[in-house]
């Protein structure tokens, strides 16, 4: 895939932002950097974002969102260490 048209970049915008919207809705922790399965809801919805946008600018997404989610619970007094000292699932 060359680089994208301005219709084709598009497009994988807005299939990205309507599978986060199905996240945000369905499963608002997951992190696709993590290794996570996608949840049901939002499969078909991951397969349209894969399919549109190119696989580099896919991973950039879904480190972005990943990023993003870490800098709302910094916001919040989030402290990673504390989480790993209770057992918690680690953020990644």
């Amino acid at each position: 895939m060359g680089f994208p048209d301005k219709a084709e970049r598009a497009k994988c915008w807005t299939t990205r932002d309507e599978y986060w919207k199905c996240l945000d809705a369905s499963a608002p922790k997951h992190s696709s950097t993590s290794g996570e399965k996608v949840p049901n809801a939002c499969k078909d919805l991951r397969k349209a974002f894969e399919q549109s946008c190119p696989g580099q600018w896919v991973k950039h997404f879904d480190r972005k969102r990943t990023y993003e989610q870490f800098k709302e619970k910094m916001a919040t007094g989030y402290d990673p260490l504390e989480e790993r000292a209770t057992g918690e699932k680690t953020a990644k």
